[in-house]
């Protein structure tokens, strides 16, 4: 039985390393497992005020939950599982639950970097600007320059990338560079369902809306010189970050999964502190639909964030009529569930609002980065930095290959449109030298730099406690959202 939870104090964590708090087993009588924060203590008194950290201890209540349940520093409120979560779950006798994923299934981050310094293209960054804006189709329900029929959407679901390699949207280069090599072989189109399926067939190659975003970057600072060769990248150097998902089609994914998950737990005896932490056991007739479903909306992003890409070398070679291939620096995900084995035990991973951080040697990595450890991006709000993490030996030992995946949210949409004045952030990011191709008013003033935590503050805590390098950090010179 789900025992209610009185209001948390800084008193009820224990700190257990470098920027590391635990919430203990026996903080509540249902955890089966202990709770643990990255965090700093400022960040901490200011979690309280709010129910992300009453989730992650909901979270410890799973069936087959590994120690322990895992929150980065960038958390924050979010549907059942709090933003910023990894949980671990046994495969062998564990659940599976759509919320620890997430709607938007794949949200994740590619980086792509050019051969010119921003000096080079100064005076053309606005014109590029302009064209990738008319090429990127960007806003709620948009629709992008391809419809698929039902043979080429079963394709894209079921095999990812080597639909976008059949068809000339991607080299094998690219999908070198992508986890999973940007295909889930786990996918299947049938677990998809229909009215999903309807609402993903025109949306390839469509940024969104809400925090989705394209950046022009510039590489303003390196951290770790030999990192920083491994992946490519120099000081002053031109990139580009895409930060989109699976669209439509993931959203309705997870929204039709939680309602079948919601009706099965009484069939399998499973009960939850919250029904939004809807689950079913991974072994499940239910279980394994749901992760085949999820495996092919996750093909869907990376083909989302390759069209996208595709457009973007295209306007790139437009626009600075020149041969410069942008090359895919890498491509990783921040709302997904993965079959991973750690610590000698087959589990499943679930990552909501979190990004891998595989260490050196790993076999996942591509050869290139089996040295430095995984590429790591962590977009920081609209007109901030962002940045260039490595992977460790430390990440994989203590928090299951993972770290934090942005800045994370401080006031929700509407507070953040109740105090930003849209003049003085328009003004704010023209004084910064920001290129803005915005389709809203209301969609610029949702993702001010006053409504998020500072990346920089988040990034540190990472660093500090291990779980992520810092390789490099990047400033936007211009931005297109919808």
């Amino acid at each position: 039985m789900y025992e209610f939870m009185d209001a948390m104090t800084l008193a009820d964590f224990r700190p257990i390393g470098p920027c590391q708090w635990e919430i203990p087993r026996s903080f509540r009588s249902d955890m089966r497992v202990s709770a643990r924060l990255y965090a700093s203590r400022e960040m901490i008194e200011h979690l309280l005020a709010e129910r992300s950290l009453e989730q992650l201890v909901n979270t410890a209540t799973f069936p087959g939950v590994q120690e322990p349940v895992l929150a980065m520093p960038d958390i924050h409120q979010g549907y059942g599982f709090p933003i910023g979560g990894v949980v671990a779950v046994r495969a062998e006798d564990g659940v599976i639950s759509p919320g620890g994923v997430g709607y938007d299934i794949n949200c994740g981050v590619r980086l792509l970097a050019s051969s010119a310094a921003h000096d080079d293209i100064r005076d053309r960054v606005a014109a590029l600007a302009t064209q990738i804006q008319r090429d990127v189709p960007t806003g709620i329900g948009c629709s992008g320059p391809i419809e698929l029929d039902e043979a080429n959407l079963d394709a894209v679901l079921n095999t990812g990338l080597r639909w976008a390699v059949a068809t000339g949207r991607a080299s094998e280069a690219d999908t070198d560079f992508v986890e999973e090599h940007g295909c889930f072989d786990a996918a299947s189109s049938e677990a998809v369902p229909e009215r999903a399926r309807q609402r993903g067939k025109d949306q390839l190659g469509t940024l969104g809306a809400g925090n989705h975003f394209l950046e022009i970057q510039r590489v303003e600072r390196i951290f770790d010189a030999e990192r920083a060769r491994a992946f490519g990248m120099f000081e002053g150097q031109v990139t580009f970050l895409i930060h989109t998902g699976s669209r439509g089609l993931g959203h309705q994914t997870c929204t039709e999964y939680v309602r079948c998950m919601d009706l099965a737990m009484a069939k399998y005896g499973i009960a939850v502190p919250d029904r939004e932490l809807a689950c079913a056991p991974f072994r499940s007739a239910e279980g394994q639909a749901y992760f085949r479903a999820m495996a092919a909306a996750a093909n869907f992003a990376w083909c989302n964030r390759q069209v996208i890409t595709q457009a973007i070398r295209e306007a790139w070679r437009r626009v600075l009529k020149t041969n410069d291939v942008l090359r895919l620096v890498y491509d990783v995900s921040h709302n997904i569930a993965k079959l991973e084995t750690h610590a000698g035990t087959p589990c499943v991973v679930h990552r909501k609002g979190a990004t891998r951080a595989f260490g050196p040697t790993h076999p996942d990595l591509p050869e290139p980065y089996r040295q430095p450890g995984q590429p790591v991006f962590i977009p920081g709000s609209m007109g901030t930095a962002s940045y260039v993490l490595a992977g460790t030996e430390t990440a994989m030992h203590d928090s299951f290959g993972s770290t934090c995946h942005g800045a994370g949210r401080l006031l929700s949409r509407r507070r953040a449109k109740e105090a930003v004045p849209y003049d003085r952030l328009r003004a704010a990011l023209r004084e910064a030298g920001i290129e803005v191709r915005a389709g809203s008013k209301k969609g610029l003033i949702e993702e001010a730099p006053e409504a998020y935590k500072s990346v920089d503050q988040v990034v540190d805590v990472v660093a500090e406690a291990g779980i992520a390098a810092k390789v490099a950090r990047l400033r936007p010179i211009a931005i297109i959202k919808g």
